[in-house]
């Protein structure tokens, strides 16, 4: 859900101020009456992205209900087992139960596992402005074949070229009732941007600001928790953020800076949850 991104899921708008930004990310799932549409084939979406152009092994889904409406957050396959999303993407009454994996079709094709476990980062707060540590890990119940991503080992400079990845509404709107998904993964280049381009308070050494290259351009609902990615020095995709909310106070997608969880900055928190987990 998106804190006004994965599945960018909403939600109620009292406490959400700050959970539509760790949790507007997460709003599809709290919006239980609204009506979704599903479009099919759309090249203009995340919000004003398009089609993906190449094959994300490490792309998964986590299909959520809210009611009547039938979305999902993203996540990224980071060990043939485990997966990293946002933790406001998790709550098991939300949750179908499973994952899809390196497929990009919303609803079919890749592999489909069921979910073990999920642990939640033990500092997550919901409650602050925005969301902190809002990261969290999912077990598959049986490995897969397809390839992880790896974490990097920092996040690039400011300017640093990225890469967001999601299949959430295509639609720029701060209303879940009027989102619309896509059925094919949609990418968008960004970059990283400084400190300073997000409002104040909402970048830190563990939030990414990220800025759009295409003006009106940045995740949205149902595209909380899914990766953004940068070119390692080998040239292959390596794992820097999760989709976790908005980077300012604007109420829709695409006028503003996108944040993101820093996955790096976590990977002795990743670690040590999985060699717990063995």
């Amino acid at each position: 859900m998106f804190t006004r991104s994965s599945t960018y899921a909403a939600p109620p708008r009292s406490r959400t101020s700050r959970s539509r930004r760790a949790g507007r990310f997460v709003a599809v799932a709290l919006a239980a009456t609204a009506c979704v549409t599903a479009m099919s084939g759309s090249a203009n979406a995340i919000v004003n992205g398009q089609e993906a152009t190449e094959r994300y092994s490490f792309m998964a889904t986590l299909p959520q209900w809210a009611g009547d409406v039938h979305a999902q957050c993203g996540a990224s396959l980071i060990t043939s087992r485990w997966l990293v999303t946002a933790a406001h993407c998790v709550d098991p009454a939300r949750l179908d139960g499973i994952v899809r994996i390196g497929s990009a079709d919303r609803e079919s094709g890749g592999t489909v596992r069921h979910i073990k476990r999920t642990v939640t980062h033990p500092a997550y707060d919901v409650e602050s402005d925005p969301s902190r540590n809002d990261i969290a890990l999912v077990e598959l119940d049986r490995p897969v074949r397809e390839k992880p991503v790896r974490i990097a080992e920092l996040v690039g400079e400011p300017g640093t070229p990225t890469r967001l990845l999601g299949f959430g509404t295509v639609l720029d709107t701060d209303n879940l009732a009027d989102a619309v998904f896509p059925d094919r993964l949609q990418q968008l280049d960004t970059r990283i941007g400084a400190v300073n381009e997000c409002s104040p308070g909402r970048a830190d050494r563990t939030r990414i600001c990220t800025i759009s290259r295409t003006p009106g351009a940045m995740a949205c609902f149902g595209d909380s928790g899914g990766p953004q990615i940068q070119r390692g020095r080998d040239g292959r995709w390596e794992l820097v953020g999760t989709t976790s909310g908005d980077g300012d106070t604007d109420p829709t997608c695409g006028t503003g800076p996108g944040m993101y969880t820093n996955v790096p900055a976590y990977s002795q928190w990743i670690d040590k949850t999985i060699h717990t987990h063995r």
